[in-house]
Formats: C-alpha cells, sequence, structure tokens
C-alpha cells in the first residue's frame, strides 16, 4: 500500500500496533515463566491479558476501517523481544534476571507508549474520535504497565541485585 496521506500513515501505524500485540502474546508468557520474583511473574501474567483485550481492540479498529489485519510485520517490536530472550539467557536467574528482565519489558512499554502515542494523536487530527478514546486508552494502560515496572525494579528487584552483589 502506497502511504499518501495520514488516513494511510494511520492504518499502516494501527497494522504495525496490531502486528506487536500479536507478538507480545508470545513472548510475555516466556517472560513471566523466566521471572523469579512473584510479583514480577504476575505483572508480565497481567500485562498478558491486558495485551490481548489490546490486541482486539486494534483489530477492531482495523475492520472498522476495512483494512487487511496483517498488511504489515512489526520488525521493530521482534528485534526488542529478541533482545529480551537473549539477556534473558545471559543472565543468571535471580533478581539480576528479574532487573534484565524488567529492563527489556521497559524498553517494549517505552515503544508501544510512543507508537500508541502518535496514533492516539493522528486519530485525533483525522476526527476518529473513538478510535482516539481507545487509542488514548490503550495508552494510559501502557504508562501503568511501565510504571508498575518501575515500582517492582526500585522497590524490590534492583535493590535484591545489588544485595547479592555486596555479598549479602
Amino acid at each position: 500500500m502506497a502511504i499518501s496521506g495520514l488516513r494511510d500513515l494511520y492504518i499502516a501505524e494501527l497494522q504495525e500496533a496490531r502486528s506487536f500485540e500479536a507478538l507480545l502474546t508470545e513472548a510475555l508468557p516466556k517472560m513471566a515463566k523466566a521471572a523469579s520474583e512473584e510479583q514480577l511473574r504476575q505483572a508480565f501474567e497481567q500485562h498478558l491479558e491486558a495485551t490481548r483485550e489490546q490486541l482486539g481492540s486494534v483489530e477492531a479498529l482495523l475492520n472498522e476501517a476495512g483494512a487487511d489485519l496483517k498488511a504489515h510485520e512489526d520488525q521493530s517490536m521482534k528485534v526488542l523481544i529478541e533482545q529480551s530472550q537473549k539477556m534473558a539467557d545471559m543472565v543468571v536467574e535471580g533478581p539480576l534476571r528479574d532487573a534484565a528482565l524488567i529492563a527489556s519489558a521497559q524498553r517494549i512499554e517505552h515503544y508501544e507508549i510512543a507508537v500508541y502515542g502518535t496514533l492516539a494523536t493522528y486519530a485525533k487530527i483525522l476526527g476518529l474520535d473513538n478510535d482516539h478514546q481507545i487509542l488514548s486508552g490503550i495508552l494510559g494502560e501502557e504508562k501503568d504497565a511501565d510504571d508498575l515496572l518501575t515500582d517492582i525494579a526500585i522497590g524490590m528487584v534492583n535493590p535484591a541485585g545489588a544485595e547479592k552483589e555486596a555479598g549479602g
């Protein structure tokens, strides 16, 4: 599809979002399994449920627009997920791996925040009020997930990793 206007760009970006949400439904269970801290594992599992709902919402928006759901495959998320798995495989199990998982998950969240912020802005400019509302809601969920990861990192995982490093 040749992109010749903002609506075309919006649809292409929405298709990319559908792609990365689908990729995340496969990656999050692996991240949860690799986590040793119970609260982190639960955060990944809860975000998996949110991701499935977000995928459904994005697919519904694409269906309403009459767009092909699978016209675009998000390459950036593929790389972020591959790097996350590589890092998890390199780091020993325990708080240090959890810290690495959080760092990877936050890279993913920040990417999603950037995409959904852009999509919500495009929808608003295009006068797609329903789309704007849905995408703004997803954006808020991604920001909340990022905040939760920060809280887990600061409150338990990073201090535990540092304590282990110090020999405590």
